[in-house]
């Protein structure tokens, strides 16, 4: 059976419901826990200010999660004075959810768990896991015992929250299945027995069954198949991936709230980094990213085809990670463009640079093995005169002369406060942002920007910053599109570990005030809608459009 294009929607859905719920669980509980939610029940309405002094929070990340509640329907959020003081007043929506908060309990207490399922999956669950485990499959099979209601308001808020614990539990599972083979397409296209898979049977078997609760498997006389519903989430997996790696970040929600807002980031230095499990990251972010390179492909096909003496020199990316973006675009130009038939007159100069000193490997390696020649240099976002200094030096390239690419990076930066707020500046951004606890206003967030772009202008103003970039948008018109967007979980996993995702037209704003512009024929947004949580822009001079 072929699904049709409303059972598809449908399945996106429960997709995006799910992220909401690892985003939405562990902050809801822990404002429960300090008493917040049972102040806005009682008072109705309250600024942050005054919960921060009232509950000793930091102010930052308190913002960060009550915006979160904002996405979800449950609360409302008005900016006024210029950014200077933020109220949030309770829905009916927030009424109805805020007695049901405590269901979220057991769900985000096996989140000590959760962030260990890849490796429980390929070696098996500690009993004490299993056993916890079990008792939430069992809890999610009864609908958590929840009396649902005769009053469609109430229901829906039931059936929020509901979808919000499977997806707590449903999408670790989803990701280190995905990660671990289980969902190679052998699996996907022929009955299987879990012995084909692993000596963890029993284990395996149960979750499985919880699977085919949920209407992924039949399973007959030990025999599971795929349905068609289970396929739709197999072929998906990744898209759980980037949220579920910060798992470990949710587990700390509480502290991060009203205890050390460092705590992410008071670590050894070169020890791993304790607020993202990185390789599920860039497992997850791979197959989210993939979809984004058809446009790159067509960015980088009408560049170098250009007459030879309007073409940059090569290309450049900031943030090379594993090196899979640099060969792909070689690749790109090498068999798609007159360039690529002129390498012998006119080289590519190809550069991977990377903040990170094992992604530095990667990419060496990546590239090596592709025989792709490419200079492989350190180099941070934020000092991009390092980079041209080193560049020109070692090898007389001018970091200008070539297209600057990258991918999510922008947003990552290291924060810096502006060296002079500009205390007349004003932001029409919704988002909610801080730097190790201390809340940054959106003004300020966005001057910081501004800063940051016009380091980068000398070397990108002629042949432009081919951008791939994150965005947030307004929590009410998250909270009016539930299940149509995942921007609750990115608010969330940016929003607590200090990234800066700004609305398209906000970012888009400030990197004009700069002198950069959106290139208009190679300007797409995902989805294509006020909904767009993603964009890919080739930033230029005006004078070079």
């Amino acid at each position: 059976m072929i699904l049709n294009k409303e059972e598809r929607v449908r399945l996106r859905a429960t997709i995006f419901r799910h992220l909401d719920g690892l985003a939405t669980g562990p902050t809801a509980y822990a404002l429960h826990r300090a008493g917040i939610l049972e102040l806005f029940q009682k008072k109705s309405k309250a600024s942050l200010s005054e919960l921060v002094a009232s509950y000793e929070a930091n102010e930052g990340y308190l913002n960060v999660a009550l915006r979160i509640l904002c996405s979800q329907g449950w609360l409302t959020q008005t900016i006024e004075n210029q950014g200077t003081r933020i109220i949030f007043e309770i829905t009916k929506r927030g009424k109805i959810a805020f007695e049901l908060v405590d269901y979220y309990k057991e769900a985000v207490e096996f989140i000590t768990h959760a962030i260990q399922m890849d490796s429980y999956i390929l070696k098996g669950f500690e009993p004490a896991a299993f056993i916890q485990l079990s008792h939430l499959f069992e809890l999610l099979k009864n609908k958590l015992g929840i009396p649902f209601s005769s009053d469609e308001t109430v229901k829906s808020v039931q059936m929020q929250i509901l979808k919000h614990i499977e997806g707590m539990i449903a999408a670790p599972l989803i990701v280190s299945l995905g990660i671990n083979g289980m969902f190679h397409k052998y699996f996907s296209i022929a009955p299987f027995k879990i012995e084909e898979f692993s000596k963890h049977h029993n284990q395996l078997d149960a979750i499985l069954d919880f699977f085919a609760h949920l209407g992924w498997f039949t399973k007959k006389q030990g025999i599971y198949n795929f349905t068609p519903q289970g396929l739709f989430f197999a072929k998906r997996a990744s898209a759980y991936g980037v949220t579920v790696s910060y798992l470990p970040t949710f587990m700390r929600v509480r502290e991060l709230l009203f205890g050390n807002p460092k705590v992410l980031w008071e670590k050894p230095s070169n020890s791993p980094e304790i607020h993202v499990n990185r390789s599920m990251n860039v497992w997850g972010s791979g197959g989210a990213h993939s979809g984004y390179f058809k446009k790159i492909d067509e960015i980088i096909i009408d560049v170098f085809n250009k007459p030879i003496h309007e073409q940059p020199r090569g290309f450049a990316d900031m943030g090379s990670g594993n090196g899979a973006l640099l060969e792909h675009v070689f690749e790109v130009v090498w068999t798609k463009t007159q360039r690529g038939k002129m390498l012998d007159e006119f080289p590519l100069f190809i550069v991977g640079s990377d903040f990170n000193e094992a992604a530095l490997t990667a990419t060496r390696n990546t590239l090596n093995q592709a025989d792709v020649w490419a200079k492989v240099v350190w180099g941070d976002i934020g000092q991009p005169e390092v980079l041209a200094k080193e560049l020109k030096e070692k090898y007389d390239i001018q970091l200008g002369d070539l297209l600057n690419v990258r991918s999510f990076l922008d947003h990552n930066r290291i924060y810096e406060t502006p060296e002079k707020v500009d205390p007349n500046r004003r932001s029409f951004s919704t988002g909610a942002f801080c730097f190790r606890g201390r809340r940054a206003p959106n003004s300020e967030v966005e001057q910081n920007l501004a800063e940051h772009f016009r380091k980068w202008m000398p070397y990108v103003k002629r042949f432009g910053l081919l951008v791939i970039e994150l965005h947030t948008i307004p929590p009410e018109l998250t909270a009016n599109n539930i299940g149509k967007t995942a921007a609750t979980a990115y608010d969330a996993t940016h929003g607590y570990t200090d990234q800066y995702i700004l609305e398209l037209n906000n970012f888009l704003k400030v990197a004009q005030e700069t002198g950069l512009y959106p290139d208009p024929t190679h300007q797409v947004k995902y989805p294509n809608s006020d909904l767009a949580t993603v964009s890919i822009n080739l930033l230029k001079a005006k004078e070079f459009i």
